[in-house]
């Protein structure tokens, strides 16, 4: 498949997964112009039609069910060669994306990614943080780390700490507790939330660690922070009385197809070396 070939195909199945030319745009990064013209090239050079083209937008045809399994098999396979191709490159320059937390980018990584840059100053490093955890098979990071309980399959990964979360406050004497918002709603903390707090006791939230921090220095409620996060700002306590520890796992890791290139396995040793000797 020549290169403008898979260009416009990559169009049309982001149009079929975000399910609008306007979505596609904006996971693209491109404008609602350029959609419409790589997906009018791509129906224009294979003779066929994808979408019925209507006032309410582009709506995938029916009985095309099989296309879009080929489609997304062409994907995964084109992927996976420019996943194994990096590898080729034995030097340590280029490119390395971590994603991570807003939290974990803010309070742990930056001297990290300090030491990386004064050791090979030809690295490039890419923070991306972002509480949503990004697709790693179509290489929108090349490393991770985050707090979960478990990993997907393909993901190759080491335990290097814990994330401790806490109940911080101003007082003991308050009773409202801030909300966990967005990516949050799905965490450890937030399940701890939902069988132990009552309705009537959840004010405002965020799907922020760093801002309920900010909420929490105000006085007026509990947030369950990180505990780097929760110790780093003077007016806080820790408050045990109003729950327990809770302990996630932290981990470092990539794709499976990512693990041998050479800058990325440098990245990603020193970044279990830094946040394993964490306290």
């Amino acid at each position: 498949m020549h290169n403008s070939s898979w260009d416009n195909l990559r169009y049309v199945l982001s149009v079929i997964e975000a399910g609008s030319v306007s979505a596609a745009a904006r996971d693209l990064g491109v404008n609602h112009a350029t959609v419409l013209r790589r997906i009018a090239a791509f129906e224009t050079q294979y003779g066929g039609v994808v979408f019925d083209k209507n006032a309410n937008g582009y709506r995938l045809m029916e009985g095309k069910d099989t296309f879009v399994q080929a489609v997304r098999e062409v994907e995964s396979s084109v992927l996976t060669v420019e996943r194994l191709m990096q590898g080729t490159n034995p030097t340590l320059s280029g490119v390395v994306r971590i994603s991570s937390t807003d939290s974990i980018c803010q309070y742990l990584l930056p001297d990290v990614l300090e030491t990386l840059k004064e050791d090979s100053p030809q690295l490039e490093i890419e923070l991306l943080s972002n509480n949503l955890h990004l697709n790693f098979a179509r290489m929108e990071a090349d490393l991770f780390v985050r707090p979960a309980m478990t990993l997907p399959e393909d993901m190759i990964a080491e335990s290097v700490n814990q994330l401790i979360f806490r109940a911080y406050g101003t007082s003991e004497n308050l009773d409202r507790w801030f909300g966990l918002k967005g990516p949050l709603a799905k965490s450890a903390a937030a399940e701890w939330m939902s069988e132990n707090i009552p309705r009537a006791a959840l004010g405002s939230g965020s799907d922020s660690f760093v801002v309920l921090s900010r909420m929490a220095q105000r006085g007026t409620g509990i947030a369950i922070l990180p505990s780097f996060v929760g110790e780093s700002i003077p007016n806080l306590k820790h408050l045990p009385s109003k729950m327990p520890d809770i302990a996630v796992p932290i981990w470092v890791g990539s794709h499976q197809d990512l693990r041998d290139i050479p800058r990325i396995r440098a990245v990603k040793r020193a970044l279990v070396e830094h946040l394993s000797a964490e306290s």
